[in-house]
């Protein structure tokens, strides 16, 4: 005769246990698996001519060299001449010197390198394009240039250049005040300066506000109200650069000026135009430009405004000097067509010398000509201003 357990067992119990042993048991081993560090993706390697050889990453290339990072050596230039074999297991871009844009003409694939020639592999399809070392401009990595090269930047994103500041006051019998203010900014895309050019935005403004009150002396019965002499001169311009080739690009600006000096109340011009690069250095680099504008000056009466259509040609120059002292310099003539009696030029030169960082001093000399100005004032108008110039990162 069989008699019942007291305590019967539960299978839904049991169950349940079972199930919690089984969950316990997939996430320690769930936890073990993604402990496990990820697999580091193979290095790239070179083999030198005479025999050694190096393991790190290939970072890029330009011209007859590459630039390869590792561990050991830090981030070197090879030239390829050196190079008996290079090996590299990421995705890069080719651009040959023919390349007239970033997207005209390019290679895009893994990257290996013998008997002279670079070969690039096709990811996709297997497909080799072998180009000679002579014929290369540019090795970008397939990130940096999806990055710099098929997407455009942010308007906020890429600007470069420098903000000027300065006053000078003075208490005494006289009382005056003088301002100067002044930036200079300019984006590039690719916002990397080792590619090919395809787009430059420039925008400048610059103000120089002073005012100066003479009391007389001696002074007259009844009181004769004290002097007033005002400076203000004010300039501001964009232009819009779009490349068709790495010197040539296609331009539009727009530039304003009022100057109290030469009675110009305001100046205004629109225009498009050509632009070449002839020099472009990792010191020094100059343009020069010419376009054909509408300009439109508005003067102090009595004299009669005047509307113009004529041409703007400019140079622009900048160098890096020794010491980290930088020279800008840039002149424009505008011959007006239709009356040529109202043309007008400009010039100016400026040092920017180091201090601290990214503080400066600047020097700058600037004279605006105006051949036909309102009526008793100068045509010259001449400015020598110093202050303090940061300049952005």
């Amino acid at each position: 005769m069989t008699t019942s357990s007291p305590h019967p067992i539960r299978p839904p119990r049991t169950l349940r246990g079972r199930l919690l042993v089984l969950t316990l048991f997939a996430s320690i081993t769930g936890a073990s698996a993604q402990s496990k560090p990820a697999a580091k993706p193979e290095p790239d390697v070179i083999v030198f001519t005479n025999g050694d050889q190096l393991t790190g990453t290939v970072e890029r290339g330009a011209g007859d060299s590459i630039v390869f990072k590792s561990d050991m050596a830090g981030e070197i230039t090879v030239p390829f001449a050196k190079i008996k074999e290079l090996r590299s297991h990421g995705t890069f871009a080719l651009l040959r010197k023919d390349t007239k844009t970033p997207t005209t003409n390019v290679e895009e694939g893994t990257l290996s390198y013998s008997d002279s020639k670079v070969t690039i592999t096709n990811v996709a399809t297997g497909g080799k394009e072998t180009v000679a070392t002579k014929d290369i401009d540019f090795l970008i990595d397939r990130p940096t240039y999806d990055k710099q090269v098929n997407t455009r930047p942010g308007l906020l994103t890429g600007w470069k250049g420098a903000v000027t500041g300065g006053a000078t006051f003075v208490r005494s019998t006289q009382n005056g005040s003088t301002f100067t203010a002044g930036t200079t900014l300019v984006r590039a895309v690719p916002l990397v300066g080792y590619l090919p050019p395809k787009s430059k935005s420039i925008f400048n403004l610059n103000e120089t506000y002073g005012k100066l009150t003479q009391p007389v002396i001696p002074q007259t019965v009844p009181p004769t109200p004290p002097s007033i002499a005002k400076t203000d001169i004010f300039v501001a311009g964009f232009e819009q650069d779009e490349y068709f080739s790495p010197r040539f690009y296609a331009l539009g600006h727009t530039n304003f000026n009022h100057d109290y000096s030469q009675g110009l109340r305001l100046q205004q011009v629109y225009g498009a135009g050509i632009g070449w690069t002839p020099v472009k250095t990792g010191k020094q680099q100059l343009d020069v430009k010419a376009d054909l504008h509408y300009e439109k000056q508005n003067f102090e009466p009595p004299t009669v405004n005047a509307n113009l259509i004529g041409s703007t040609i400019s140079e622009l120059y900048h160098r890096n000097l020794p010491w980290k002292i930088v020279l800008n310099e840039n002149a424009d003539i505008l011959p007006a067509y239709n009356q040529t009696n109202d043309y007008s030029a400009d010039a100016t030169v400026a040092f920017v010398l180091p201090v601290y960082k990214r503080l400066g001093v600047n020097f700058t000399t600037t004279d605006n000509f105006l051949n036909d100005p309102a009526v008793g004032y100068r045509k010259n108008s001449f400015q020598f201003v110093t202050g303090v110039t940061y300049t952005l990162p």
